[in-house]
């Protein structure tokens, strides 16, 4: 079929020409049209829907949308979006969820990915519990531009490192994987270039820091890992759950501890804990963002 309408589009002289009698892509009925771009991701049928009439009408088909969106869309909708207009088409819906969606007070960013659709989330270091953060002489909140939230807490000092975490969200069926984004140093930029202050690193080589997760259908994981390399961020993997009943919601606990006391440890930056489906793994592998 695509040689065939290749053919159409070439005169004699190599040009192309178009017969006003001769069938193009436009002719094609928009239900058609519909149903096969239905298959492809939802930035391609965006690209697609510039093509011409017929495909731009496909490309804002209900049905095809509304198998994009994950199954509990609706509850999404109530949950995230403040506002939603009356008789909203479904890819104008997609299209709210996937712009980053702040909650309870700026300390939780909610997206779905505009390729996959899948469901991401993000808790800034002021939605978490860390112990010592009210004393300035081991804790500090920095702005910075280099987190989603535009501040990161910063740790100088401390014997008693303990981070904890909690959210109850109705996640969409399917499979996720939890991190801690951290670096080693704190970033700062001279002259319009990016460097890194290590001057309070210390004691992360000596114990590992220890990961876990709790959900409230009983599923736990756990991980450990050493600290390294200073001046870059890195998503440290805590572990993975499943959620299979997406019309309720599931409570998450993690935490992140080094808590032996014969040493102190600092130098360590604490810009969130990201929540994204488990598949994107291997996409923080692939960049180098992933660690454990």
């Amino acid at each position: 079929m695509g040689a065939y309408f290749s053919v159409l589009f070439i005169n004699q002289g190599g040009l192309s020409s178009v017969s006003s009698s001769s069938p193009s892509l436009g002719d094609l009925p928009e239900s058609c049209v519909a149903s096969i771009i239905g298959y492809l991701d939802p930035p391609e049928i965006c690209k697609l829907g510039k093509l011409n009439r017929a495909f731009r009408g496909a490309s804002w088909a209900d049905f095809v949308w509304e198998s994009k969106l994950p199954s509990n869309y609706q509850v999404l909708v109530d949950k995230i979006l403040t506002f939603v207009p009356e008789n909203l088409g479904k890819r104008e819906i997609y299209s709210m969820l996937c712009t980053t969606n702040t909650l309870d007070g700026g300390t939780k960013k909610v997206w779905l990915d505009k390729s996959s659709g899948g469901l991401c989330m993000s808790i800034s270091s002021k939605g978490l519990h860390i112990t010592g953060i009210d004393d300035r002489r081991y804790w500090n909140h920095i702005p910075t531009d280099e987190s989603r939230f535009h501040s990161i807490a910063y740790l100088q000092q401390t014997w008693w490192f303990e981070v904890d975490g909690e959210v109850e969200f109705p996640f969409p069926a399917g499979s996720y994987s939890v991190f801690f984004r951290l670096q080693l140093g704190r970033s700062s930029k001279r002259f319009g270039r990016r460097i890194c202050n290590s001057e309070h690193i210390h004691g992360w080589d000596k114990k590992p820091v220890r990961f876990q997760l709790w959900t409230s259908d009983g599923q736990h994981a756990r991980s450990q890992c050493t600290l390294n390399e200073p001046g870059k961020w890195f998503h440290y993997h805590i572990g993975d759950f499943n959620v299979e009943n997406s019309n309720s919601s599931t409570k998450i606990k993690l935490s992140m501890t080094q808590i032996d006391c014969t040493h102190t440890k600092g130098g360590l930056c604490l810009d969130s804990v990201v929540i994204y489906p488990s598949k994107y793994r291997e996409k923080l592998k692939q960049k180098g963002f992933l660690r454990c």
